[in-house]
């Protein structure tokens, strides 16, 4: 981290070598980014004529995708230990469900701009209280982040619909032409754009300084203190960062599905996300965007053909990946690529 830090940062006037390196690294991060962004449309092109007849499946990938990216956010490039990141999605989600039911609001930007507000808004709040703590206090704080966002929103039956939850959200047509229908078109072509957006935009964050400090807290806290950073500041804005991404996944879900349920901040939802992470690989947005493709489509082809046993076999699945492929499934793909053997 280091070395490219120092690169990016410049070099004195007589440096050309250092200058180089910091131009080439620049080179390489575009092409990065743009493979990354040609491999999402792509994908994104292949499932929507390949399947047509379940967008409504995609979408909820899509969905997840931008989920599992906000978590990788705090989880993979600053080393917080989070169970309770499903608080962000369900803020995010209620959030654009209460300005449709009770605003009156049916524009489908205003409602992911409702959401996304809602994520940010409870990322800095739950921020500020998880990273108040390290290690194992922290884990259980997000718990309690969670659960408490649970009870909220079971209690303000009449904001939220408590068990009920909230329904009949119905937006109006994306720029008043392309209308939200049963086929699942406009809300998959509104997911996979928001997903090519967001994540060019994080490539660009997470190799920015700002990025960069943040992956310098995560690898030595200790270093990083003496270099005179401040430590928590950063993270609380990257924490509000990965809300407003959560919050729009959470959006997103409420948009297309046209409900709003307690599930949406379960602590369910936070152990698959991070299960997700885990099995694409994180610390990567590549391996974020892998683990939940692959981890939903599994899912999805096994509960249907084992609908009594496909927990088993998903634990199974884990076990496997957590043991031989520490990495994920990003770590191996890059093992691969370089000619070496996987552990």
């Amino acid at each position: 981290m280091i070395p490219v830090a120092a690169a990016e940062r410049g070099a004195p006037a007589g440096d050309a070598p250092a200058r180089g390196a910091a131009a080439a690294i620049r080179r390489r991060d575009r092409r990065v980014t743009l493979a990354g962004l040609a491999a999402i449309a792509a994908a994104g092109a292949l499932g929507f004529f390949a399947f047509p007849n379940d967008l409504g499946f995609l979408t909820r990938v899509v969905s997840a995708a931008l989920f599992v990216l906000s978590l990788d956010l705090v989880v993979g490039y600053c080393g917080v230990a989070t169970l309770g990141h499903a608080a962000l999605f369900g803020a995010g989600a209620y959030g654009a469900g209460i300005a449709a039911v009770h605003g009156g609001w049916s524009g489908p930007i205003g409602l992911l701009s409702a959401g996304l507000a809602a994520g940010a808004a409870a990322g800095l709040i739950s921020g500020i209280v998880v990273l108040r703590a390290t290690g194992l206090p922290q884990l259980v704080l997000s718990i309690a982040v969670v659960q408490l966002a649970g009870a909220l929103a079971n209690k303000a039956s009449t904001i939220t619909g408590g068990s009920d939850g909230l329904s009949g959200i119905s937006p109006d047509p994306l720029f008043g032409i392309f209308p939200f229908d049963l086929y699942g078109q406009t809300g998959y072509c509104l997911g996979l754009a928001l997903l090519l957006g967001v994540y060019g935009l994080l490539r660009l964050v997470v190799r920015s300084p700002f990025g960069l400090l943040c992956r310098g807290i995560r690898e030595d806290v200790i270093r990083v203190r003496a270099m005179g950073a401040r430590i928590t500041p950063p993270l609380v804005a990257m924490y509000g960062l990965s809300g407003a991404v959560a919050g729009l996944a959470g959006g997103l879900s409420a948009l297309t599905t046209g409900v709003v349920g307690l599930d949406s901040v379960s602590f369910e939802r936070s152990a698959t996300a991070l299960v997700m992470l885990v099995f694409g690989g994180a610390g990567t947005l590549a391996g974020g965007l892998v683990g939940t493709v692959a981890f939903q489509i599994f899912e999805h082809v096994v509960s249907a053909a084992n609908p009594f046993h496909w927990l088993t076999l998903v634990g199974f699945l884990l076990i496997i990946v957590v043991l031989f492929l520490p990495e994920g499934l990003q770590g191996l793909v890059a093992r691969l690529a370089r000619g070496a053997p996987a552990p």
